[in-house]
């Protein structure tokens, strides 16, 4: 793509325009500019831009690469939006990777995940990196609900959906950091997280982007056979850390996982070679 940032807009995109809002963009700057792209982190339904504030953005920073991460609407320090849509989430992605200095590699986790596969049919990523990915469907809802009864069912009916520690961390995890982050989790708008079970699949993304898939086999919300499937959706397998939690940034051994994905960008995917 030449470097240069390109936007798909439809018509009805066009008469029905997504409301401005205050976005919550946290950075961390490598002290040398060597050259990397920046990396774009999305959080998942609840959390906002601290849950990679804690580690990643810092380590990112450390290895060279520039680091962001962008409280959706609703989520963190961002403008309250309880009307939001999976559209305005994608949207917020989209606005803030277009107003970074290069092209940047969007990183979901979670529902944060689908926000990210929305946003490239709208921006030319120079890569995607799906953490621990909740892409929606039935099967979605399905796997929770077998797993967190309790918690699951009142997101049906317009309420938040409730996710315990257990499923969001690891034994490994020290119980204060665990009720910590547990405490900061805020809640998706009611049409997002309807959309997240009933939702059209993302469009085809612009200029076909690389794209690695990583997650944990112990994960209590995204079983192992939803990692398969998202993998090969974008025609690779998944990249698997056993032991780990959901919520693989905040987890005890949170180095892993972006240690794998900054190899993988370091090795330049985009240049066809194998992750």
């Amino acid at each position: 793509m030449n470097g240069e940032r390109v936007r798909v807009v439809r018509g009805w995109e066009w008469a029905r325009p997504v409301r401005p809002v205050r976005r919550e963009v946290l950075s961390v700057l490598p002290e040398l500019e060597e050259g990397q792209p920046p990396l774009l982190f999305v959080p998942g339904f609840g959390h906002g831009a601290w849950a990679y504030a804690e580690h990643w953005l810092g380590h990112t920073a450390a290895r060279g690469f520039p680091a962001y991460a962008v409280s959706l609407r609703g989520h963190g320090g961002s403008e309250p939006a309880p009307e939001a849509t999976l559209r305005a989430y994608a949207h917020d992605v989209v606005q803030v990777a277009a107003g970074l200095p290069r092209q940047a590699v969007l990183v979901g986790h979670g529902a944060g995940a689908l926000v990210v596969a929305h946003a490239l049919a709208r921006y030319p990523a120079r890569a995607a990196v799906l953490v621990a990915p909740v892409l929606g469907g039935w099967a979605t809802f399905g796997a929770a609900l077998r797993r967190n009864p309790l918690g699951t069912l009142p997101a049906v009916f317009g309420g938040g959906l409730r996710l315990s520690r257990r499923q969001l961390f690891s034994r490994e995890t020290a119980d204060a950091d665990a009720r910590r982050h547990a405490a900061r989790l805020g809640r998706a708008a009611r049409r997002a997280q309807w959309q997240l079970l009933t939702g059209a699949d993302p469009e085809p993304a612009v200029g076909r982007p690389p794209v690695l898939v990583l997650g944990s086999p112990d994960d209590r919300v995204v079983p192992a056979s939803a990692l398969t499937r998202a993998a090969r959706r974008y025609g690779s397998a998944p990249l698997l850390f056993p032991g780990m939690g959901h919520d693989l940034m905040l987890d005890a051994r949170w180095r892993e996982p972006i240690d794998a994905i900054l190899d993988w960008l370091v090795k330049d995917p985009t240049r066809g070679e194998a992750p």
